[in-house]
């Protein structure tokens, strides 16, 4: 099933404040192409201010642009990631792990 909101938002400081919520769940960062990150957060807009305060680290060679979010209670989140991520196939998910090296890692922001 995929993400609830399908148009994603500009992955930009303004836009982040702007549109991802201070709650629990999933989110999703995509370069317009692929999905190229799906992650997890207590608070999903510090997970994606996390990741730009990084510099976007692995995933600026893909050039991001915009994230999509839902809210998911905790006792959820891993299963709704887990099953956001077989249906997207994103270059990572929850870490720096590709699928060709067969290995996720879990990191989760606003722990």
């Amino acid at each position: 099933m995929a993400f609830e909101q399908l148009i994603p938002r500009p992955l930009t400081l303004s836009g982040i404040q702007m549109y991802a919520p201070a709650v629990s769940g999933v989110y999703g960062i995509t370069n317009a192409n692929e999905w190229i990150y799906i992650g997890q957060a207590n608070n999903i807009r510090d997970g994606l201010l996390a990741h730009l305060r990084d510099n976007l680290a692995t995933l600026t060679v893909r050039a991001p642009v915009g994230f999509v979010f839902e809210a998911c209670v905790e006792p959820h989140r891993s299963a709704r990631l887990d099953r956001l991520t077989r249906e997207y196939s994103p270059t990572s998910s929850s870490g720096s792990a590709t699928p060709a090296d067969g290995v996720v890692q879990r990191k989760q922001y606003g722990t």
